[in-house]
Order: structure tokens, then sequence, then C-alpha cells
């Protein structure tokens, strides 16, 4: 079944539930709704885990694409409604706690002034310092629930002086936000910086942010990052995309590259996931699939490659990458969207 089918599916059966949910009872029989939408359920729930998790994302996906407003908060709640979000959500607190224990295992020991060449300036200090401090940040966000912007820099997270000890340091802000990540209620409103104002997003956002500056650890100190998990990798790309739009110094370059119309395809071997960016409008938009418009370029990797190449870890020459079509469009992306 091809992407763009599984999109629309999801699609309209979150519209269906939707309507089902919200329906007069003048419309439609209240018992009728609650046996449909309980057999509908038990369905779902016999799901294994991977594929519970790729149905929420695409039930979130299609939330996503709705305007802010009732609308988006009602199709936002179609998967808690059938217990999909819950198990991803706890999964990938574990993947957060997973890859922040590999971070602290692969820098624990080594020397904090080696430098980070995918990082331009920083040491491996500077680095451990830095993913301390989004773990801490994010701890403090989902416990607290502000509903205003804070930034790190304004709290307490009291780095040690030594450098060698950023290591421990950071493995215990690391399981502190895995605490209360797991403690938190996942719908709960909070700030964030970009189109989920919940508690969910934290443990998405901690999660791309960890598996990116491991990779960067791991080629500061081998030449080369692990291998991604391909779902988790593919997971941390839709979330890069679906935020993008909200960083502004991302958002900003993008929306200035004077390229409406053309379309950047990011096809991933490793699993056949596949993401159609097209540009326009002052931005871009996004979809799981190939869509229905060629693309002006498609780059062709691992779904972890790909995470690095948007994150500008790895050039657009390496080998990793087969490219085909218009190299300028990927160039031009690259140099407006990284992080």
């Amino acid at each position: 079944m091809s992407d763009a089918l599984l999109n629309a599916l999801a699609e309209a059966l979150a519209g269906l539930v939707t309507a089902v949910e919200t329906s007069d009872e003048e419309v439609l029989d209240p018992d009728t709704a609650v046996k449909w939408l309980e057999h509908t359920g038990h369905v779902l729930a016999g799901l294994g885990a991977a594929d519970r998790r790729a149905l929420e994302g695409l039930f979130r996906e299609a939330a996503l694409r709705e305007p802010p407003g009732a609308r988006r908060e009602e199709l936002l709640r179609v998967s808690a409604g059938f217990g999909l979000d819950e198990d991803t959500y706890l999964t990938t607190v574990d993947a957060v706690a997973d890859r922040a224990r590999r971070y602290a295992a692969t820098v624990r020991g080594t020397d904090p002034a080696t430098p980070v060449p995918t990082c331009p300036g920083w040491d491996l200090g500077d680095l451990t310092r830095h993913l301390g401090t989004v773990h801490g940040w994010a701890e403090h966000l989902v416990t607290t629930r502000p509903t205003t912007r804070v930034r790190a820099g304004d709290l307490p997270l009291e780095p040690p002086a030594d450098p060698t000890a950023y290591p421990d340091w950071f493995a215990a802000r690391a399981e502190g936000f895995a605490g209360a990540a797991r403690a938190a209620d996942p719908e709960a409103p909070v700030w964030s910086p970009g189109a989920d104002p919940h508690v969910r997003h934290y443990p998405r956002h901690v999660l791309a942010e960890t598996l990116v500056h491991l990779a960067d650890a791991e080629i500061a100190l081998t030449g080369t990052a692990r291998p991604l998990d391909p779902g988790t990798a593919a997971d941390a790309l839709d979330h890069f995309l679906t935020t993008a739009p909200y960083v502004p110094w991302i958002a900003e370059p993008l929306a200035h590259l004077d390229r409406d119309g053309a379309v950047l395809r990011l096809s991933a071997r490793d699993s056949g996931a596949v993401w159609t960016l097209a540009l326009g409008g002052g931005g871009f938009s996004w979809s799981r699939g190939r869509g229905g418009a060629e693309p002006t370029a498609d780059v062709t990797a691992d779904a972890g490659e790909l995470l690095l190449l948007l994150h500008r870890r790895y050039g657009a020459d390496d080998p990793r990458f087969t490219l085909t079509g218009d190299r300028d469009l990927l160039d031009d992306w690259l140099a407006a969207g990284g992080l």
C-alpha cells in the first residue's frame, strides 16, 4: 500500500472518528456511536507496537495539517481515544533514555577538549554541556508546564566547573527528564517551540536532539556515526520538518529561497519511507509519501543518514547519498534550513 493511500485512509478515519464523537444525538444514535468506537478501538488495539506507532503518527500528521483551532484539537485526541499515543509516548521516552545512556557512555572518560567537527567551534565539553542543558530545560517544562516561553539560560541547571565531570552531570539531567516525562500527562498543555503545545512534544524534541548530538560525539571520536534505527530516525525527521516552520532561523531563510514550485524528495532506502517537501507560499509544506508532483531533486539514503544530512552533519557529496535532479535545490535547502 502506498504512503499516499495510507495517509488518505488515516485522515479519513480520523475525520470519521471525530465526526462520530462530536455528533448530536439527533444525528447519530449514542449507543451506535459507542459500539462503533469500541469495536474500532478493539481492532486497533490488536495491532503490533510498530503498527500502532505508525498509525498514531499518521493520525497526528493528519491533525497537524489542519489550521490551529478546535478541529485540530479534536483530531489530535483521536490517538488518545484509542490508546495509541500513550504507547508511542512512553516508547519515545524510553528511546530518549536509551540514547542518553549511550551518549554518556560514549563521552565518559574522553578528553572534553576534543574538537567536534560537525559543530564548528565546539569541543566535546561544550557539546555535553549543551545536551545536558536541553534535558534539564525539558524536565523543567514537562514538570512546571509554563504557558509562555522559558529559556534554558534562565534556569539554575548548574553544570560543574570541571568539564571532565560533564558526562555524569549530563546523565543525571537525562535521568531527571526521563522520570519527569514518564510521570507527566502527555496531553497536558505547555508552551512549546513548535506546532504542538503539549507535554508530548518534548520527548520527541529531546530524542531528536540526543540522536543528532550522539552522532556528533561519535564523529568527533571515531570519524563516523553509528547507524540509526530507521523508525527512530524517521520520527526525528518528521519532528524536524514539523517544527522547522516555527524556528525563525530556519523558516526565514527558507521563505527567501525563491524556489516556489520546487519539490525536494527524501527517500529512505532502509525502510522505504518517503518525504516530499514542496517549496512555496513563503515557506514549505511536506508530507509522507511521494505525492503527486515530480521531484525537482530526489535524495536517497538510509533514514538516519537523511536526518543527519538535513542537520548538515553530512555533506551532500558524501557517498552515502544518491542524488538525482537539481543539485542546486538541495544545496539551497541545506544552506537555508540547517541548524
